[in-house]
């Protein structure tokens, strides 16, 4: 039986890929620092199996690492630091846990090559999306310069002025890197590349686009932007949506992205690669707000449109994944509609701590909301 490490597996990503992985009849081995913003009690989670072998450690510690990694056939990387707004401020901490979280397993396994690694990257290192000019071209838009947003001016447009159409992103893009969130995701991505074909270790890299589902984080304020709505929600309190809500985002179902993890352990020629792991559809924040709330049975409580930016946010990104299809064998099979009734369905018995105001309230003091 072959044992796979997942680094951050008693996450919200991490357990579900545990369960797919010991239904595929893997072994389990979990190395997770029980992080308090994301487990506030710092106890094994109650929806973490069992069967599977939690070792409570910092990826950041050479000794934890060395021992999780004991008889280990591949590797998972999804330890992170999560958060674009928070990485603004929190510089040192997202770097030291990020970077050098990385680095760590990294020189582990250059001592101890594994049969494979997958490491979790993220679509914020696109920043904005790709985007098609009025005559068809096809270009990266520049980042929204600080006067256009200042005055509410949220739409992308060329040098010229003319508006630029939102299309779907290929990893062919090149990286656009404004948060420090997204520089520690690109990093994490190439370092783990750079090294896995210096020790002859088969890498895939993942750019997860907006995941969502049962376990998320709710009481987390800089996790994924359902969970902070649903937080809102579960005390009868609007969603905070930024700028006017016409942002355009790709979400997709944890229970795909486990799937997506499973297929990089799996598929020789992915190897060397990065893949979009999402949906391949768009949909309004705004949108997505309000779809929540009816299904939680608070249709009557509106978005509070904040008009408002915050440094590190982009106006569209969604993904192609065209190369996850043709070479992972990638397809998503839940559609959002029947994803956020079964995130509903699970949020009816969960309790939250509201934490959306005061997170809001502090990139505020510091300048990043504006």
């Amino acid at each position: 039986m072959q044992r796979v490490l997942v680094t951050g597996g008693a996450g919200f990503i991490g357990s579900h890929l545990t369960d797919l992985l010991l239904e595929h009849g893997y072994s389990v081995r979990i190395l997770d620092n029980l992080s308090p913003q994301v487990h506030p009690d710092r106890q094994r989670p109650g929806y973490l199996t069992s069967h599977a072998q939690l070792v409570v450690g910092d990826v950041r510690d050479p000794e934890a690492v060395e021992h999780a990694l004991k008889d280990v056939d591949m590797v998972v990387h999804l330890a992170a630091a999560v958060g674009v707004g928070q990485s603004m401020y929190e510089i040192t901490s997202y770097c030291d846990t990020n970077d050098l979280g990385t680095a760590v397993l990294l020189q582990a396994l250059s001592r101890n090559p594994v049969q494979r690694l997958v490491c979790a990257s993220s679509m914020s290192v696109y920043g904005e999306g790709s985007a098609r000019r009025p005559e068809g071209t096809v270009v990266s838009p520049p980042e929204r310069s600080l006067a256009q947003l200042r005055r509410a001016a949220w739409d992308l447009t060329d040098a010229d002025g003319a508006p630029l159409v939102p299309v779907p992103t290929a990893e062919t893009k090149p990286p656009a890197l404004n948060s420090v969130y997204a520089l520690n995701k690109y990093n994490q991505e190439r370092l783990c590349l750079i090294v896995g074909q210096a020790y002859t270790i088969p890498t895939v890299a993942l750019r997860f686009f907006n995941v969502y589902g049962p376990r998320q984080a709710l009481s987390n304020p800089y996790t994924g932007v359902l969970a902070i709505f649903a937080a809102r929600l579960l005390h009868q309190r609007p969603p905070f949506v930024f700028e006017d809500g016409h942002q355009r985002r790709d979400f997709v179902h944890v229970s795909d992205v486990a799937r997506a993890c499973l297929l990089g352990l799996t598929t020789p020629q992915a190897a060397g690669q990065v893949f979009n792991i999402a949906s391949g559809q768009s949909r309004t924040i705004l949108s997505i707000a309000t779809d929540l709330a009816v299904l939680m049975g608070c249709g009557q409580i509106s978005p509070h449109v904040v008009g408002k930016y915050r440094a590190g946010d982009i106006r569209h990104c969604f993904a192609d994944i065209d190369r996850a299809r043709s070479v992972l064998g990638f397809s998503p099979a839940v559609e959002f509609r029947q994803g956020l009734e079964e995130l509903s369905g699970w949020l009816a018995d969960q309790v939250a701590v509201d934490n959306v105001e005061a997170a809001t309230a502090e990139l505020q003091s510091r300048g990043l909301v504006a």
